[in-house]
């Protein structure tokens, strides 16, 4: 079996796509992003499921998107807005079975009509009406 991509990328000479770390997790930027520095948040231990972690990776995976939400900040002033995700299991679209959480920084325009947001992973849902 191929190593896991994500793993693969914590062992030496990989340290130039590792964008920041802490004690359980590292950020790279995607390979094919969906917006401008697009990040992604993958923990240092292997698993496939969000809900997997443990206390002290739930603690660090929070801080982790902290710091690479001030910096994406800090780097582009275009970026007003984030969508944070996961695709967790076969069925909600993983394909790669280490966790990662995927950091999309939002500009305006840079969709028609974004709301709705994350509701757009089934599509004829993302438009809603109040009630």
């Amino acid at each position: 079996m191929a190593e896991c991509l994500f793993c693969k990328i914590q062992k030496k000479g990989y340290e130039d796509q590792i964008a920041y770390e802490n004690e359980f997790f590292f950020a790279t930027r995607d390979t094919y992003p969906v917006t401008k520095l697009h990040t992604l948040i993958i923990p240092k231990r292997h698993f496939a499921s969000y809900f997997d972690m443990n206390a002290d990776e739930q603690a660090s995976v929070h801080q982790i998107l902290k710091h690479q939400r001030d910096e994406i900040l800090s780097i582009d002033p275009s970026v007003e807005a984030f969508n944070i995700g996961a695709n967790d299991g076969t069925s909600a679209g993983q394909s790669i079975f280490h966790l990662h959480i995927h950091l999309f920084p939002r500009r305006a325009g840079d969709i028609e009509n974004p709301r709705g947001g994350v509701r757009g992973v089934i599509p004829s849902k993302q438009k809603y009406n109040k009630k």
